[in-house]
C-alpha cells in the first residue's frame, strides 16, 4: 500500500534542548518537507524546535498550520505568521485538529509534551481510532532509549512486536517519508 503524504503533523519540543544541531536540524526538516510539497501541521509555536521546523518550512515556501490552545495565545507563545492558525480551547482539541489535518504523524525531539502527543496518536492507531502512520527522527539516537523501553514492554507482554514494527524509525526525513507512504 502507498499513501500520500499531502500535510505531516510534527511534535518537537517547544525549547531548544541543550544540542543547537537539534534546532538547526528542525529547520531543515521544515524546509525539506516544504521543498517535497508536504505541508507542516504543527503546535504553533515560536520558540525552540517547534519555531524552527516552521520558520524552515515558511522560509521554503511552505504551507504551514498551527493549532494552539487560547491560554498559549495569551501567553504569546505562538506565531502570527503561519499560512493558517486555529485557536482552540483545549490541548485535546489542539490534537483531535491536528490529527485531522495530518496524512501521517512525526516526532521530533522533545520533551514530557511531544511524548505524549507521540504516544497518543500512535495508541490511537493500535486501537483504530486513526489509521494514519506515525515515525520518529531518531537523530544522533534521540529516540532509541525511548523505543528500548517500549521494547521491553513488548517484552513484558503489554504490547504486541507488530505495534512497535509498525511505527518508522529512521535517522533521515527521507527514510521516515519512504517508511510513512508504506504504511
Amino acid at each position: 500500500m502507498t499513501r500520500e503524504i499531502r500535510r505531516i503533523a510534527v511534535f518537537c519540543g517547544s525549547s531548544p534542548g541543550t544540542d543547537p544541531a537539534l534546532v538547526d536540524h528542525a529547520y531543515d526538516v521544515g524546509r525539506e518537507l516544504a521543498t517535497r510539497g508536504i505541508g507542516l501541521v504543527y503546535g504553533a509555536g515560536g520558540f525552540g524546535l517547534m519555531g524552527a521546523v516552521a520558520q524552515g518550512a515558511l522560509d521554503a515556501g511552505g504551507e504551514v498550520i498551527g493549532v494552539i490552545p487560547r491560554s498559549m495565545v495569551e501567553r504569546e507563545w505562538g506565531r502570527a505568521d503561519l499560512t493558517e492558525c486555529h485557536v482552540v480551547e483545549t490541548m485535546h482539541e489542539r490534537k483531535a485538529m491536528m490529527a485531522d489535518l495530518a496524512d501521517a504523524f512525526l516526532c521530533l525531539p522533545g520533551g514530557l509534551g511531544t511524548l505524549e502527543e507521540i504516544v497518543e496518536v500512535w495508541s490511537w492507531r493500535h486501537i483504530g481510532f486513526n489509521d494514519d502512520p506515525v515515525a520518529f527522527l531518531d537523530v544522533g539516537g534521540f529516540w532509541t532509549p525511548f523505543l528500548a523501553s517500549v521494547q521491553g514492554l513488548v517484552d513484558a507482554g503489554f504490547i504486541r512486536q507488530s505495534v512497535l514494527d509498525d511505527v518508522v524509525v529512521a535517522e533521515t526525513l527521507g527514510e521516515v517519508l519512504n517508511g510513512l507512504v508504506d504504511r
